[in-house]
């Protein structure tokens, strides 16, 4: 068994003893990332050289009897949408091209306290826009399970180098599913923490409200290993973040005990447009918790019928408003075409810099907020937003967590929902929900469909509840026996 095939948790233990050294487990990955990535295509940057110099200098202080953290020398991919340091972050785009930031965002910041070892930079649809991967201006990210399917999105790439075994951990973004999606197309565990757990200083916004980093594995406890490394308050960054009741503790208090849990299934969830495939594997599982001591229950979200407008509303509408910098004026892509015209360089140049769905997002986010559609559109988004949070607060008063699908179907083919946007944004009809009400939600593998195709569950947890989700989906990891899942390319 190569390293590559190991767990995060397995190597940090591999490391701390020192049985591997850093500079092995960096080698192997990369080794492996050679071996697959031309098929994969999940990276936009590598930075194999600068990998190694922070593998080497791991191992030094390992050997001078320094005690590390646990992620100390554990390889970790980055969406490209998170700032780093003297490394190329371009949103996969045109319009940040060349942009290498002169800081660092206050998770690199604690990743770098806890010694990991940064191996590129991830592929995604451009500034975080899309479920398929397919919109970033580099190139599509392939599913590793079948290359001719698409990895999800907009985080493909981070949950695609995880299932192809080319690194055992990735941050990825969630605005409205761009986490748990990929993560049940992928096979892997995603994970979207609760709105505020995680700093957003250094995350390229997309809509500010709603955004939020998580982590991607291949287990539960590496997961939580993440999920550890990241949260924490940042009052000197991000106001919207808050000191959280599990912060730098999950992992270590991961009980798989679930008798007695309440688990609600929203009939909502498991109607019309939901594939048989996906539905009868979701309610497998709530079998398997249910064997499992668990009480599990029906229960009813009538409002989620509204979340998907809701969420294209408000999203586009925070994302006119974040994206209007980029004017060929500050930063980023210049069109060489303006001449001495002030207009024409700002249109051109955002023309020419953005791509077809960042444009037809700023359009319909400019239209809603625009005069005399604002209360029409936008303000009645913003009231139902408040009656969704209700809702799921109310449920939450019944159940302890909820069980639902990621998505309506596994991974379809490269260039099937291209030429039909309506259709691609359906896809986010499970997932959007979540991050209207600012909630946690876990992603992680409970089957396959009959092409051998991975499909997740979702678990949603109240505020600041990811301790019991972690949990619940450590349970579920052990009685089923999915985990540690790397294609076999």
């Amino acid at each position: 068994m190569g390293l590559y095939e190991k767990t995060a948790a397995e190597l940090s233990a591999l490391l701390e003893s020192k049985q591997i050294s850093a500079v092995e487990l960096a080698q192997d990955v990369f080794a492996r990332t050679a071996a697959v990535e031309d098929r994969v295509q999940g990276y936009v940057t590598r930075t194999e050289q600068q990998a190694l110099a922070q593998a080497q200098a791991i191992d030094e202080r390992r050997a001078a009897g320094e005690a590390l953290p646990a992620l100390a020398g554990i390889p970790i991919a980055i969406k490209d949408n998170i700032c780093t340091k003297g490394t190329l972050t371009t949103c996969a785009s045109k319009m940040l091209y060349d942009f290498v930031p002169p800081y660092h965002a206050t998770v690199m910041e604690k990743l770098d306290a806890q010694g990991a070892v940064i191996t590129g930079k991830a592929n995604m649809d451009e500034f975080a826009m899309g479920s398929s991967c397919e919109n970033s201006a580099m190139h599509p990210t392939h599913n590793p399970h079948d290359l001719t399917r698409v990895p999800g999105g907009s985080s493909g790439g981070s949950a695609a180098v995880v299932a192809a075994g080319e690194v055992p951990l990735a941050l990825g973004s969630d605005t409205g599913g761009s986490i748990r999606q990929p993560a049940s197309f992928c096979g892997v565990v995603g994970l979207k923490p609760t709105y505020g757990a995680v700093s957003r200083y250094g995350l390229i916004a997309f809509a500010s409200s709603l955004d939020q980093i998580g982590p991607f594995a291949r287990t539960v406890e590496d997961a939580a290993l993440l999920l550890d490394a990241i949260t924490g308050h940042d009052p000197l960054h991000d106001s919207t973040s808050v000191k959280t009741p599990f912060e730098g503790s999950v992992r270590a208090n991961l009980n798989a005990d679930v008798k007695g849990l309440k688990i609600g299934l929203p009939k909502e969830y498991f109607g019309a447009g939901i594939s048989d495939e996906v539905r009868e594997r979701v309610l497998a599982a709530a079998e398997t918790y249910r064997g499992l001591g668990a009480e599990v229950f029906e229960i009813s979200l009538p409002l989620v019928e509204y979340a998907l407008p809701v969420y294209y509303i408000l999203s586009s509408a925070e994302a006119s408003s974040n994206l209007a910098r980029f004017d060929g004026v500050k930063y980023g892509y210049r069109t060489p075409h303006a001449g001495d015209d002030l207009i024409a360089l700002y249109t051109k140049s955002r023309s020419e810099g953005f791509g077809a769905e960042v444009q037809r997002r700023i359009m319909l986010g400019t239209y809603v907020l625009s005069s005399g559609y604002y209360d029409a559109y936008y303000k009645k988004a913003r009231a139902a937003q408040r009656k969704i949070r209700a809702e799921f607060a109310s449920a939450f008063e019944k159940c302890d967590v909820i069980l639902t699908p990621v998505a309506p179907t596994t991974a379809y083919g490269l260039g099937a929902k291209t030429a039909d946007p309506l259709e691609m944004y359906a896809g986010d009809i499970c997932t959007v929900s979540v991050n209207i009400a600012g909630l946690p939600a876990l992603v992680q593998p409970c089957g396959f469909d009959g092409a051998q195709l991975p499909i997740g569950m979702q678990l949603i947890g109240p505020r600041f509840g990811e301790q019991r989700l972690m949990n619940a989906g450590l349970a579920f990891e052990q009685a089923s026996g999915l985990r540690n899942i790397i294609a076999a390319l």
